[in-house]
């Protein structure tokens, strides 16, 4: 970019250059070499329309995600949490090795053992992860988890979140439990079909205030 000085005042294009006003100061520049068309079908842009493609999936799966869990990430404070969620979905993407290069799927990698454990180990914030919950167990009617009984809590908040990871959309059912010394094991409620992908976010409180929360 670079400014110039005449009595012609030029504006718009002419062979490969651009010339415009910026801040009172005319301006001339080369035309980008990007072209559009190119970009759609050209074999040379393939990898990066396949990164590019890749990139928006994980974009948009982590903010459907985090839709469900506004309220929480907000109590995270963490103003640079939702690039962090973004990268860690990119992690999980890049696990599924069973689909073609640009169409890796954020779910496809959630249903790896690794995957799985790359969100369970994701950190919100300020907030301490979740280390003392064994995997959730399936029942007829219902789910449960176990709980380490040193853990200093008086309650527990499951969210039991089921994403379509095609159209970007989710929905979440919440369940608050009573935490009881004298036993470790609680049941929550059975949501959604046993055929969907889902996700439990589990939050751990004392006197009202967060103390640990993550996926289990």
């Amino acid at each position: 970019m670079a400014t110039y000085e005449s009595l012609i005042k030029l504006k718009g294009s002419l062979d490969d250059l651009v010339f415009y006003n910026l801040n009172g100061k005319n301006v001339v520049r080369k035309k980008s070499g990007f072209n559009k068309n190119s970009f759609k079908k050209s074999a040379s842009y393939e990898k990066v329309r396949q990164n590019s493609s890749e990139f928006g999936h994980c974009s948009k799966i982590g903010k459907t995600i985090r839709h469900c869990l506004d309220f929480y990430i907000k109590k995270s404070e963490d103003p640079l949490l939702y690039q962090k969620f973004a990268k860690v979905m990119t992690e999980i993407k890049d696990l599924d090795i069973v689909s073609e290069k640009g169409k890796r799927s954020v779910k496809k990698g959630l249903e790896t053992e690794l995957g799985y454990q790359l969100l369970k180990k994701f950190q919100f914030g300020i907030i301490e992860n979740l280390e003392n919950i064994a995997p959730v167990s399936t029942g007829l009617w219902d789910k449960s988890l176990i709980l380490d009984k040193n853990t200093a809590c008086d309650e527990m908040v499951v969210e039991t979140l089921s994403v379509d990871f095609e159209s970007y959309t989710s929905k979440n059912f919440q369940q608050v439990i009573n935490i009881h010394k004298e036993s470790n094991e609680y049941l929550f409620e059975k949501h959604f079909s046993d055929e969907e992908l889902l996700l439990h976010f589990v939050v751990l409180k004392n006197e009202g205030k967060i103390v640990k929360m993550g996926f289990v």
